[in-house]
């Protein structure tokens, strides 16, 4: 598997797809998401058991995410066929919006890092990547515990928020906390952190 892709150009990847807003088939590539915000967000295969909780969470959040410009694509290695009938019969899935990439061969799943040779299938890999293609965010981990979508969701408005202002943001920040200004004060901000946010303000 390769190693984290974080500041690194997201992988260039073409497949076919199963939208489940329009019910049709479709293909989809790394271009369609050119100068937006968007996420790769892998996960095991259909038909299991933790893989539609985290697709269903993903699409509770997906007007939110669309909100902020965010694009989303689900993946596995399972056929678009097969996310066809998944979608089609898990109580889950009922009123999917999402975009689902068939990739049957491994091939993304091996250029993103996630794929499980041995097994076939892909490891729960989340990719966040800014408009100009570069990934800044990765989370990647085994298949048995699913993914927060509310942690995740936090963390694209603070990079968001980080990209727009210069600022940085500090542990668990949410829209309206305060910010690390050392995009002005960085000089005077070294080695005192500690007299612009205190650790009560961090952890609220």
């Amino acid at each position: 598997m390769a190693s984290s892709l974080v500041l690194r150009k997201s992988p260039e990847f073409k497949m076919d797809a199963y939208n489940a807003q329009t019910g049709h088939y479709e293909t989809v590539s790394s271009e369609d998401y050119t100068g937006k915000w968007s996420v790769v967000c892998f996960y095991p295969a259909d038909f299991t058991f933790v893989c539609p909780t985290e697709i269903a969470a993903m699409n509770a959040k997906y007007d939110e995410f669309k909100e902020m410009g965010v694009e989303i694509l689900a993946v596995s290695t399972d056929t678009k066929f097969s996310h066809k009938r998944f979608v089609e019969t898990e109580p889950l899935l009922k009123g999917l919006k999402l975009t689902i990439g068939a990739d049957p061969t491994g091939t993304v799943s091996r250029a993103f890092g996630v794929m499980i040779e041995e097994e076939g299938v892909a490891l729960r890999g989340r990719f966040l990547i800014n408009p100009e293609g570069t990934v800044v965010a990765q989370e990647v981990q085994a298949p048995s515990v699913g993914r927060n979508v509310h942690e995740f969701l936090r963390q694209v408005k603070a990079w968001q928020h980080a990209e727009k202002t210069g600022e940085v943001c500090p542990a668990g920040w949410t829209p309206g906390g305060k910010t690390l200004p050392v995009n002005t004060d960085v000089e005077q901000m070294t080695g005192r952190v500690g007299d612009y946010i205190t650790v009560e303000e961090i952890m609220s």
